[in-house]
């Protein structure tokens, strides 16, 4: 007879808040400092325990809301490489979360990084505590730790992914910069193109309504474009509103949208090649990264998958993955695609045979993002002079349709 197996759910861990206490020791000096625990009696209690006389104690309250700043991945890395270099300095690693957290400007970071020592003082693994908050540590963050810890190599650990975080950071502050610029254009270009049409064509209209004619062509065109701006301009930024909320939602909820998009972005000239060679660089600094850990090729790629920032690489980077898994090698599996460049390959495949993966991967993804900064930066120095065109040809084309018809007044005079 089957037994019925009952599932106990798990008991709810006591929040813990901040309390802010002052008091005497037993000499009578005053002292005074936060401790997180789950009430001001226990915090009492605790004081007492350290031979500390407890004279006021009172609960921290939180920032209003809107006023906290988020925490954002920068500052995932900063904390990385601070722990990482408190215990290369020899400082255990619960002094190290102590330090760490204390000296924090962002409540919500000192309120995390305190929890994670909790945790740890509780006689849970670090790996463990960081996977309870997957917002900030991903399944990557988390697999690198956690082979720091059976290894007992940590603080080598701690080093390399905060120097995979500060690179991979990099990787995206420039994508960002190359992507603001197209952007920028655009929205001056619309705002400009708007405030003309909306303000200044109107005045022009009612000025060639006193001196009678017929108008040409062009300035007929750009009056009726400015009327029906005027009379629609809700109907038409609402619908662009509409229209790129909706497209950002689908991206997020739709596997197929977002397979859709990533593939067109890789086709558009400049940027295109700048979010080629950013994936590139983002699969080989991961799996370097995780190959050095000692994480088995096969599960090290399953990480760098989800990593590499673009679904077009990560749906090849699976299939390498299924290849790698039956025993093919790494090399000759990327040769079935046409994403990865051959000079890629031959890294990898000189990499395999010397037994150095991971090194030929580093030096990969070094070359790569330094073509990412260059072609940043390129594009930078070309979108400065398009932008002044793009703008002089949209406002130089409404002024001249506005000063045709005095032309053709002045040529009948």
């Amino acid at each position: 007879m089957a037994q019925k197996t009952i599932k106990k759910s798990a008991p709810k861990a006591e929040k813990a808040d901040v309390f802010a206490w002052e008091g005497t020791d037993k000499k009578g000096h005053r002292l005074s400092g936060e401790t997180r625990s789950a009430n001001s009696n226990m915090v009492r209690a605790e004081l007492r325990r350290q031979g500390i006389n407890p004279l006021k104690i009172r609960k921290k309250l939180k920032p209003l809301l809107g006023r906290t700043k988020p925490i954002k991945p920068k500052d995932i890395a900063v904390f990385s490489r601070q722990m990482s270099t408190m215990m290369k300095a020899g400082v255990p690693l619960v002094q190290s979360f102590e330090i760490v957290g204390r000296g924090h400007e962002k409540p919500q970071m000192q309120e995390l990084i305190l929890g994670i020592k909790a945790d740890v003082e509780g006689g849970t693994s670090l790996a463990s505590s960081l996977a309870k908050h997957p917002l900030y540590f991903n399944e990557l963050y988390c697999n690198l730790v956690h082979a720091g810890e059976q290894a007992g190599v940590l603080e080598t650990l701690l080093d390399r992914i905060a120097t995979y975080q500060e690179k991979t950071e990099s990787i995206k502050g420039k994508i960002k910069k190359a992507m603001f610029y197209p952007i920028s254009v655009l929205a001056v270009a619309i705002i400009v193109t708007a405030v003309i049409l909306i303000f200044v064509i109107p005045q022009f209209k009612t000025l060639f309504e006193s001196f009678g004619g017929e108008l040409p062509a062009f300035t007929q065109m750009v009056i009726n474009l400015s009327e029906f701006i005027q009379a629609w301009w809700w109907a038409i930024f609402g619908s662009l509103a509409a229209g790129i909320w909706s497209l950002i939602n689908l991206w997020k909820r739709s596997v197929k949208v977002q397979r859709i998009v990533d593939r067109l972005v890789l086709q558009i000239p400049v940027i295109g090649i700048i979010l080629h060679k950013s994936a590139l660089a983002r699969f080989a600094r991961t799996l370097s990264t995780m190959f050095a850990a000692g994480v088995p090729l096969v599960e090290a790629l399953d990480s760098v998958a989800g990593a590499v920032g673009n679904i077009v690489y990560a749906d090849a980077i699976r299939r390498i993955r299924e290849d790698v898994a039956t025993g093919q090698s790494l090399q000759i599996s990327m040769k079935q695609f046409p994403l990865f460049p051959n000079m890629v390959i031959q890294m990898v495949a000189i990499g395999e045979e010397s037994g150095a993966l991971d090194n030929m991967l580093s030096k990969v993804a070094d070359f790569f993002e330094e073509e990412v900064d260059n072609a940043v930066d390129a594009m930078s120095s070309l979108m400065e002079p398009l932008i002044m065109v793009v703008l002089g040809g949209l406002v130089g084309s409404l002024i001249i349709a506005m000063y045709l018809p005095i032309f053709k007044m002045a040529s009948v005079v």
